[in-house]
């Protein structure tokens, strides 16, 4: 459908960035890129900002923060910039000064307000502007290549002149990420000639890599339209993992195949607009250099031993998930998990489920793509069951200009500028959405309320520490309504609330659920289940393509069930999206 991807044709700058959707192949599509232009005779580096990076694995050898050749790929050098490293260097910095000249408990705020991933991408951002700055790396290579890029919000926060002055040490207006920023003053030509060099299309190349789903590709549009509008606008979109033929008498094999030709066909006319290219699905693992070295060969390899995987797996179904939720009697139950791992189908499928055992269910979701209404469509599907949608942008704007209203008069333009970028974070996002949550929990009696889509437990910290701690002190987020007051303490209450983390059988989502699962521990929320959804290796498939993707799933189904979850289930990948309400109930007996 598309041109085959081989950057040794395509890529003519000096520095490339890759992004996309956690779990869409970013990591594997740049090594092969970096294999495949050290193969050409280039002298490449190799480096990973991400902080959920498998690239130690692809690249099958240890990494640190300083360069080493890869073996057996004479041109290729690799490095691992650990960003939670670089936060917890980057927190010390700023923080360390007020030790024992402030009480511990405004201390221990000022930490958190750090602890956010707007600190952890500008502490990235920063570990990769020193590499650039450095002179001598920089003539020492032919190709640099980073595996993920900064977001549109980092860099406009840091073009912008006020998020370098003593504003950022003064204001009292409770937005959510004025902390990040705090360490870097003397750095603000460094970062600017970054930025500037990002831009210079002779220099720069974005990589948007997507998979051919939906979600994905409205990722990698949205990521595109907010680097665009900062001036990055030499842009390529790779679709990786793209199926090229299917098997006519295998269910799961024409079913994969036709719903990735039908996204495919919904790619956004502004993404149509950038020079896009195609990676195959293939049967093997994306680790090893040889491996890499196939990916754009255009040669198939299918993988020994692949036809008798498919053994009983002694993991548990949903309906043991609904049937632990329901007599343990639950009140309030989330679904978490990165984007595009299916949390509005369990939630959905959770919500039925309930309501076939008796209880009063409402359902709500603050995910402006999932649609959560399509997913049932009966006029009268159940009265114990009612359904909300929370729209993220109407209650993210209210909660914009209600933090602007409070200080507008306080401030200049240039300051009024910060603040509504500084407002464009995650995190506000994320608070704006959950008071809205707790707006709905606090007017629903005697019924259970499952959440699609749920704040971390940075954001919960921080709304904690808004309640305990004065705000001028404490930089915290703002007034904290009575309904997010008592909603908290609900959250960690493990006999009314239940967190059920939703994955893939995949590196990059089951590594981001662990660091969102410590993420909640830290705020004293201790996940029960996990899901691992869509899974192949659950399936009875027989295209040997597919059926080598299952195989490489097993290590990440055993370290779900054996490592990270205190109890788990799967879902095999179905053939059919199941709509309505009739549909929804027959996951429970997958």
């Amino acid at each position: 459908m598309f041109t085959s991807y081989n950057p040794t044709n395509y890529i003519k700058t000096p520095f490339l960035f890759f992004t996309g959707k956690g779990g869409v192949g970013k990591t594997s599509t740049a090594c092969a890129s970096a294999v495949a232009l050290a193969d050409e005779g280039k002298k490449v580096l190799l480096v990973s900002t991400d902080p959920a990076s498998n690239l130690q694995d692809v690249l099958e050898m240890t990494l640190t923060n300083t360069p080493k050749q890869v073996k057996s790929v004479e041109n290729l050098y690799a490095c691992n910039l650990d960003p939670e490293e670089a936060a917890r260097k980057y927190r010390e910095n700023v923080v360390g000064p007020y030790r024992g000249k402030l009480p511990d408990a405004v201390v221990a705020t000022m930490e958190e307000q750090l602890s956010g991933a707007c600190t952890v991408e500008i502490a990235a951002f920063n570990e990769f502007t020193n590499l650039l700055a450095d002179s001598s790396t920089i003539s020492d290579y032919d190709t640099i290549i980073f595996d993920t890029a900064p977001t549109g919000h980092t860099l406009r926060l840091l073009q912008l002149p006020t998020a370098w002055t003593g504003f950022l040490e003064e204001s009292t207006h409770g937005a959510s990420c004025l902390g990040p920023l705090s360490g870097l003053g003397e750095k603000k030509d460094l970062y600017l000639r970054t930025v500037k060099v990002l831009s210079d299309t002779k220099q720069t190349t974005l990589c948007l890599v997507s998979r051919p789903e939906i979600s994905s590709i409205n990722e990698a549009n949205r990521a595109s339209t907010e680097l665009r509008g900062i001036g990055i606008n030499n842009q390529i979109l790779i679709m990786n993992g793209v199926l090229q033929t299917s098997v006519s008498d295998d269910a799961v094999s024409s079913s994969f195949f036709q719903r990735q030709q039908a996204a495919l066909k919904h790619i956004p006319k502004e993404l149509k607009q950038l020079p896009i290219f195609e990676v195959p699905f293939v049967s093997y693992s994306l680790t090893g250099i040889e491996n890499l070295r196939y990916l754009f060969s255009n040669e198939f390899i299918v993988e020994d031993e692949v036809n008798d995987i498919h053994k009983e797996i002694s993991m548990q179904k949903l309906n043991d998930v609904i049937n632990d939720l329901s007599t343990t009697n639950k009140r309030i139950i989330f679904t978490m998990g990165k984007g595009g791992v299916g949390k509005t189908t369990v939630a959905s499928v959770l919500a039925v489920g309930l309501v076939e055992k008796g209880h009063k269910v409402h359902l709500t979701t603050t995910d402006p793509a999932s649609h959560i209404q399509n997913m049932f469509t009966e006029e009268n599907y159940n009265n114990n069951l009612t359904i909300s949608e929370i729209n993220p942008v109407e209650v993210v704007e209210q909660y914009k200009r209600e933090v602007l209203s409070k200080v507008s008069d306080e401030l200049d333009d240039e300051e009024i500028a910060y603040l509504q970028e500084d407002l464009n974070s995650p995190c506000t996002d994320e608070i704006a959405v959950f008071r809205a949550f707790a707006e709905v929990v606090a007017k629903s009696e005697d019924e259970i309320v499952v959440i699609d889509t749920a704040p971390t437990g940075h954001t919960l910290l921080l709304l904690d520490s808004a309640q305990n701690y004065h705000k001028e002190l404490a930089r915290s987020t703002g007034d904290v309504p009575h309904s997010v007051k008592s909603l908290l303490p609900r959250l960690r209450n493990q006999n009314e609330t239940s967190v059920v983390i939703v994955t893939l059988a995949e590196a990059t989502p089951v590594l981001e659920a662990a660091r969102l699962q410590e993420d909640l521990k830290r705020a004293n929320i201790e996940p029960k289940w996990w899901v691992i959804n869509q899974s192949l290796y659950a399936t009875k498939t027989k295209d040997q393509i597919l059926l080598g993707r299952a195989n490489a799933e097993k290590a990440w189904i055993d370290k779900v069930k054996n490592e990270l979850a205190a109890q788990s289930a799967i879902i095999p990948w179905i053939a059919e999206e199941k709509i309505g309400y009739e549909k929804i109930k027959e996951y429970v007996e997958l």
